[in-house]
């Protein structure tokens, strides 16, 4: 560990850090009657439960002893998966008129499809999860990695489109793992005062692939065959693979999270599959701070997918623009948009934090939400409604709409940052269950958008839907800032009355 992160972690182990679900627990007075109805008392002895954090106890966390070099290796790897396993989600989008052509289908019959893959995404990590716990989260990382590879080469060669959808439903059960647990790799190589930064580039990873996707697919469409997508991604989730293979780290980690432990049963038992039940998961929705949290990503996921879909419907007509390379070209925007708001948005919560520990004298993971209240609030919102509405009136010409989009995507990552590493943060042990809620909801919003885009935008227009995203966005706001001034009141109003049961 450099010297930099010693410092950081003298400066912050001396800080009382609240979290929940410990072994340690402490005597507590009566319950709040209610979690709205008065402030947190953030002295320690009133805390119900109390868990020492990943930047407290380096020994009993041996990833966050590993040199800098390292961690930024580890970091590149996971971030690297996430684009690779995102890029074809997105990439088929300008593509989608020449796939549906060749399969002799229509174009809505291929966004379905995609609104499929969304939801497969979404439950895919109530399987990894609990196969993770059993056999270790290097092993199913590994695994995973591979039958996306595999998949990968299925959807190039598919001959029909029941093939192609397969394929495509079997890559999309592999890829969300590699975000929960990507996010939880980070959270235990990083210390809290600089997660938001690693989480920051992790996330590069993972926009990138929707956004960079889309131009490199449109330009691959327009040259040669949309097979080609699907070999490129091949190739880039074999370059992941075998970096994964040699990279990803294998330390147990002793806490009760869900697939955290790298210990091997040695055998089928009714406890291991148990742990397959999805209830185990959405108990975690129980804590409001969770729920609201998921739910606000939610919000927020439909207006960024509805931005990827739009191009090749909205744009080319209304500029009298021929092709999908032109469109794809048009994807640059909200590719340096969201990749510029995901590492801006990192460093902006850490700073946050810090802001917040000064201020207080203690860290609460709560405080990171507060970093992105501006994007929620005012850049999302105005960016996006100016796009919608200047293509809806046909003015300003294609700079407006290039510009606007751009700004959304950097508001909309900027706002998702804090809240993916708050999820990581809310509860730490059981980080992954909360991270696979929470893709699970986003997910869902992103199928819905993919399922409702193009009708929608036929029926009431891309101004109106460009308000919708824009109301979704304020909404997901609303409940950001209940969150940061009343997570830590909601959490333990919940542990206070599972104690009293």
């Amino acid at each position: 560990m450099s010297s930099a992160d010693h410092s950081d972690l003298e400066k912050t182990s001396a800080l009382p850090q609240f979290t929940s679900l410990s072994t340690t627990r402490c005597n507590s007075p009566a319950p709040e009657p209610g979690f709205l109805s008065a402030k947190p008392n953030l002295d320690t002895s009133h805390a119900i439960t109390r868990e020492v954090d990943d930047d407290t106890d380096v020994d009993k966390h041996p990833l966050l002893k590993l040199p800098i070099w390292r961690k930024s290796v580890i970091t590149f790897v996971a971030s690297w998966m996430t684009f690779a396993s995102t890029f074809s989600s997105a990439a088929l989008f300008p593509a989608v008129p020449e796939i549906a052509a060749d399969y002799g289908t229509s174009e809505e019959i291929i966004n379905v499809t995609n609104a499929a893959v969304f939801l497969a995404m979404g439950t895919s990590t109530l399987i990894w999860g609990p196969l993770a716990s059993i056999i270790g989260r290097r092993s199913a990382y590994i695994i995973s990695g591979f039958m996306l590879f595999v998949s990968s080469i299925g959807m190039a060669v598919a001959p029909t489109l029941a093939t192609f959808v397969a394929m495509r439903l079997l890559a999309a059960f592999e890829g969300t793992y590699f975000m929960v647990a990507g996010q939880t790799i980070i959270a235990d190589l990083f210390i809290p005062t600089k997660r938001g930064t690693a989480v920051g580039f992790f996330m590069s990873g993972s926009v990138m692939g929707p956004a960079l996707g889309p131009c490199l697919g449109g330009i691959i469409t327009a040259y040669a065959s949309w097979r080609i997508l699907f070999w490129t991604q091949t190739a880039m989730v074999g370059i992941g693979f075998i970096l994964a293979v040699f990279f990803v780290p294998s330390v147990k980690i002793p806490s009760s999270e869900v697939g955290e432990t790298t210990k091997r049963p040695s055998m089928l038992t009714m406890e291991n599959l148990a742990k397959f039940n999805p209830i185990n998961t959405f108990k975690m929705l129980r804590y409001p701070n969770v729920l609201l949290t998921d739910i606000a990503c939610g919000f927020l996921a439909y207006p960024q997918y509805s931005l990827l879909i739009g191009p090749r419907y909205v744009i080319n007509p209304r500029f009298h623009l021929d092709g999908s390379a032109v469109s794809g070209l048009f994807y640059f925007a909200p590719a340096v948009g969201f990749l510029t708001g995901s590492l801006i948005g990192g460093k902006f919560a850490d700073i946050t934090v810090k802001k917040w520990i000064k201020k207080r004298g203690m860290r609460l993971p709560q405080d990171r939400l507060n970093s992105g209240i501006y994007a929620f609030f005012v850049v999302v919102p105005v960016a996006y409604m100016i796009y919608g509405w200047v293509l809806e009136k046909d003015v300003g010409g294609l700079a407006v709409p290039v510009i606007s989009i751009a700004f959304t995507g950097f508001g909309i990552m900027a706002a998702f940052n804090s809240l993916n590493t708050y999820c990581a943060e809310a509860i730490p042990a059981h980080r992954t269950e909360i991270m696979s809620t929470k893709y699970f909801i986003q997910y869902v919003f992103g199928a819905t958008a993919n399922a409702t885009f193009l009708p929608l935008e036929r029926k009431i227009g891309i101004g109106l839907v460009s308000t919708i995203g824009a109301v979704l966005t304020i909404l997901s706001g609303c409940i950001v800032i209940l969150v940061a001034k009343r997570g830590l009141v909601m959490q333990r109003w919940i542990e206070k009355s599972r104690t009293k049961n």
